[in-house]
């Protein structure tokens, strides 16, 4: 098998396919694939690697490669599986595939940011796979958290995964466009992973990002379209301690432009990954609407 693998990731590397949906490198997009087509879990052990394989896993091997170079398929939509957080997800070409460093946040249960013993309440806005708030209600196994999201598609995945990690009684899933459908009511923290690519760096992307949902990468001309809702009118949601956190990606300085009174904690992460912004509630309740620049 190891031979496959090896043999696998020369074709990628040729073919010059785009990592960056789950792996960083050819070797392991490769293993990725020759194991989901072998059936074998990816934590199966280096001895795997000498395993024989049959002429007929060797050739669901080569479909999935062949499908992942020539229409360039990320590999976690022809798994249908990745990890986020410590945790196994379903994923498919409804959601954006789970990337973000706010797992790393979320595994340290936001630490030093808030006293985890308090936090009952969560919010993620634009939920897509459901990860972040299975791995929010993991986390914090005494919260209640509501995962919203505007699209019908993305929360039937989120449902998946909610039934997966039996969170039913605590994860609710909510169809609704950004806080809209959520009332009055207030959290301890509200995380977000919202769209932030803008227009002209869309026409740029790889063409792997073609087949992610359009919906969970664009947001307007500048990318901020979401963004500014989120951070707008989050202070009317969010408990006197509350925090905000939100990944803006290669948008921070146009997120900084837009709200020039708002002190941003831009935090950083060990495993790499960046563009996640902090605020309290108290810094939030200083902004006006004639703050927000277009």
């Amino acid at each position: 098998m190891g031979a496959l693998i090896e043999r696998g990731a020369r074709r990628l590397a040729r073919a010059r396919v785009f990592f960056g949906h789950g792996t960083d490198n050819a070797r392991d997009e490769s293993a990725a694939l020759v194991l989901h087509a072998l059936e074998l879990p990816h934590d199966a052990g280096s001895a795997i690697y000498s395993r024989r394989v049959s002429a007929a896993g060797q050739l669901r091997a080569e479909e999935l490669l062949e499908r992942r170079i020539k229409e360039r398929v990320p590999a976690v939509y022809l798994t249908g599986s990745t990890w986020f957080a410590g945790l196994p997800f379903h994923v498919d070409s409804r959601v954006l595939i789970p990337r973000s460093p706010l797992a790393e946040l979320i595994e340290r249960r936001f630490a030093p940011w808030i006293d985890a013993g308090r936090v009952a309440r969560v919010l993620d806005v634009g939920t897509g796979s459901g990860c972040i708030a299975v791995a929010c209600a993991r986390a914090f196994p005494r919260a209640r958290v509501d995962a919203v999201d505007i699209s019908p598609a993305a929360l039937e995945v989120a449902a998946l995964n909610v039934r997966r990690h039996r969170l039913g009684a605590r994860v609710l899933l909510k169809q609704s466009d950004h806080y809209r459908a959520l009332g009055r009511r207030t959290y301890d923290i509200i995380v977000s992973n919202p769209p932030y690519v803008g227009a002209r760096e869309l026409k740029t992307l790889p063409p792997e990002y073609r087949h992610e949902p359009p919906l969970a990468l664009a947001a307007g001309p500048s990318g901020l379209d979401s963004i500014r809702v989120i951070v707008s009118e989050a202070r009317a949601h969010l408990k006197r301690r509350g925090l905000l956190v939100v990944e803006v990606g290669d948008t921070q300085k146009a997120v900084q432009r837009s709200f020039p009174r708002l002190p941003f904690v831009w935090l950083t992460f060990e495993r790499g990954g960046g563009g996640v912004f902090l605020l309290t509630a108290e810094q939030l309740s200083a902004l006006r609407p004639q703050d927000v620049r277009q």
